[in-house]
């Protein structure tokens, strides 16, 4: 084990040539199933997967990490001149990922990862270059949308016109760390051109894709990619579901991860 406990829920770890603290939390029970890491959205963060990871992992038998990625939740805050640049979901899936997994001993261990939106993506390069035993993607980006942009562009407005920064503030100790390192790099020029489509077709494991019929955030291309490029896809198009299909269909999406899960033995 590489890394440091520094208090209830934080690890260190080295990471960018420096020590970083990393807000994690165990759900479910230890079992002889793999353990499911939990990859948040853009904006997203331990507390903000609210009951979710909880529910999926007593539903499938599991037990559950869930972390905030670098300049999230409680996790070492972005530095304010720290701009991400349109490697940093490479970044956290093949230097983060791993140096945490380590760090808790699971290197070793059989993993299923299950990562929303950025978080999604993050997961599939993760798999892409590492063994894992399976991988959930809900509402992944494999390239950069209009509807995305003009979507991330409203929401730059709401965050300078509206509470949307209080808000984020209950989930976030620097809540312009998490909206800036996001927000800033997807409406940056040079990343219309960010694509992960070529790389994800070395993706070995059993992949579930999962799109809201409604997501405001990408088309049901993204999936489309997904499932041309790794011949193990097994989809999941959500009626009346935006870009969380966690929140908007709960129900359905736990039962989905469960039989994943479940046929993975």
């Amino acid at each position: 084990m590489n890394g440091t406990a520094c208090g209830p829920g934080l690890i260190e770890i080295d990471w960018a040539d420096r020590r970083v603290t990393i807000e994690r939390a165990w759900v479910g029970a230890a079992s002889a199933r793999p353990t499911i890491v939990f990859l948040h959205e853009g904006l997203g963060s331990v507390s903000m997967w609210r009951d979710f990871p909880a529910r999926v992992c007593t539903a499938a038998g599991c037990r559950g990490l869930v972390y905030s990625r670098p300049g999230y939740g409680r996790s070492t805050p972005r530095h304010a001149e720290e701009h991400w640049q349109s490697d940093f979901m490479h970044r956290q899936a093949f230097e983060v990922l791993p140096a945490l997994l380590s760090a808790l001993g699971l290197a070793e261990e059989r993993i299923v990862l299950l990562g929303h939106s950025d978080g999604g993506s993050i997961a599939l390069l993760h798999a892409a270059r590492f063994a894992v035993e399976g991988a959930v993607v809900m509402a992944p980006h494999l390239f950069v949308e209009d509807l995305s942009v003009r979507s991330i562009e409203a929401v730059r407005e709401a965050y300078a016109t509206t509470d949307l920064r209080s808000r984020l503030a209950r989930h976030h100790a620097d809540p312009d760390s998490a909206f800036h390192g996001w927000n800033d790099i997807w409406l940056a020029p040079e990343f219309r051109a960010w694509s992960i489509a070529a790389e994800i077709g070395s993706i070995t494991c059993p992949l579930l894709a999962i799109q809201g019929v409604d997501d405001e955030y990408g088309t049901m291309a993204q999936i489309d990619a997904v499932s041309a490029r790794v011949a193990q896809t097994q989809r999941l198009e959500l009626e009346r579901c935006g870009h969380s299909p966690h929140r908007d269909q709960p129900d359905q999406v736990i039962a989905a991860v469960r039989d994943f899960v479940a046929r993975l033995r």
